[in-house]
């Protein structure tokens, strides 16, 4: 499958720098957790086993139980790309991830992080 590198990328080597740039911002890895179990609708556990199992970002949300149907309110800009714009279904769902992260990093209340 063709496609940008972060696709073929573990879900594992990224998550830890998604729990890191949430850290430096006084946030925790419970917040970015929830971020995550949110967006995807992994429960904890199989979260945890998506990550010790070092699955890609195409595996990791091939296999979301329920990616949520909100998930498409997420607007804005993450890495100078607007996420409501990207094409790339795959890519649409890493930017909406980054987004929320990003979001959470900056102080948001995890409330309205989650829509």
């Amino acid at each position: 499958m063709a496609g940008h590198d972060i696709f073929t990328t573990a879900f594992a080597r990224v998550y830890p720098m998604y729990v890191q740039k949430a850290e430096r911002k006084g946030r925790t890895r419970e917040e970015v957790d929830a971020v995550v179990r949110w967006l995807t609708g992994y429960a904890q556990d199989a979260l945890e086993r998506q990550i010790a199992r070092e699955v890609d970002f195409t595996t990791f949300f091939a296999q979301a139980p329920a990616l949520n149907p909100r998930r498409e309110l997420i607007k804005g800009v993450v890495c100078g790309v607007r996420v409501e714009d990207v094409a790339d279904p795959l890519m649409r769902e890493i930017r909406y991830l980054d987004k929320l992260v990003d979001e959470l990093a900056k102080g948001k209340a995890l409330e309205k992080v989650l829509r």
